[in-house]
């Protein structure tokens, strides 16, 4: 998927274990499927997940994991990724590795049984986030989860022409512009997850169970992670989901916006390799311009 990905397999995994942590280098190993971007993942046994980045831009997720997460999970009423240890780089894999606990389920791919409560079960989730104490955040990067639109309007303006006839390019630019054009955040920056997609919910029973993939968290505006209206619900459980939030006008758009600009991003640089993120994205960019 990437021009300088680093290719994984199961023999590079158990070495990598027997160097490092050979209580576990005996273990089944086998890879998870998924279409997932910036990691590999491995089964480990019955209860343990080996996650090594494919690319240098996913390096800094599972520090940022080791430090935020066992923080935020006692305040949060969906389970989130537990880590149990961090691997560096050996066997001629550059990059720092982790070792997480095993959480159950499937992605929220068509898999949730009630969406109307499955709005209710993600929006708690939201709330409980944004109300963390997020003294000590690490500062924001430039286009980060949760920055102001304007941030995004050159890479979206670059996409939309990137893909040329393959989308209603005309439309995506209004609706583009309908979202920048919404008043800024002028509220305090809270805790945002960043890429609630349907890939980072685990369903569990038919019922949604774990949110993973913290790479995006960040302090910002809270309409980004509004972005499952688009993504993961339709009809009368995308407005259970937005009274759940009581999300005003404003926001609204502000959310519509960054769920086009995931969209468009994923839709040219995935279109030839990864299948699954284009079916999602071009369902969210579908649900956007049809609300608009």
């Amino acid at each position: 998927m990437h021009a300088d990905e680093i290719d994984t397999d199961v023999a590079l995994v158990r070495r990598l274990l027997a160097g490092q942590f050979p209580q576990w280098a005996e273990l089944a190993i086998d890879p998870v499927a998924s279409y997932g971007t910036d990691h590999d993942i491995y089964r480990l046994g019955d209860d343990l997940a080996v996650r090594l980045p494919r690319i240098g831009w996913a390096t800094n997720q599972a520090a940022k994991e080791a430090e935020w997460l066992p923080k935020l999970a006692p305040q949060l009423p969906l389970a989130v990724p537990v880590q149990l240890a961090m691997g560096h780089p050996a066997e001629g894999y550059p990059f720092e590795w982790s070792v997480y606990s095993w959480l159950p389920g499937e992605s929220a791919d068509g898999t949730i049984d009630d969406l109307d409560r499955a709005a209710v079960d993600l929006a708690a989730f939201v709330n409980a986030l944004r109300q963390i104490d997020a003294t000590g955040a690490h500062p924001r990067p430039a286009r980060g989860r949760g920055a102001p639109l304007a941030e995004l309007d050159e890479q979206v303006r670059r996409s939309i022409a990137e893909l040329d006839d393959r989308i209603d390019a005309d439309a995506t630019i209004l609706s583009w512009e309908e979202s920048l054009d919404a008043p800024r955040w002028d509220g305090e920056e809270v805790w945002v997850h960043g890429d609630l997609l349907p890939g980072n919910l685990l369903v569990v029973d038919g019922r949604l169970s774990a949110v993973i993939d913290f790479g995006g968290l960040n302090v910002g505006d809270p309409a980004c992670d509004l972005q499952p209206a688009w993504n993961v619900f339709a009809g009368d459980s995308r407005t259970r989901y937005r009274a759940e939030l009581e999300v005003d006008d404003a926001s609204w758009l502000r959310s519509r916006g960054w769920a086009l600009y995931q969209a468009v991003s994923a839709l040219p640089y995935y279109w030839h390799t990864n299948p699954g993120m284009i079916r999602q994205a071009s369902h969210a960019l579908a649900q956007v311009l049809a609300e608009g």
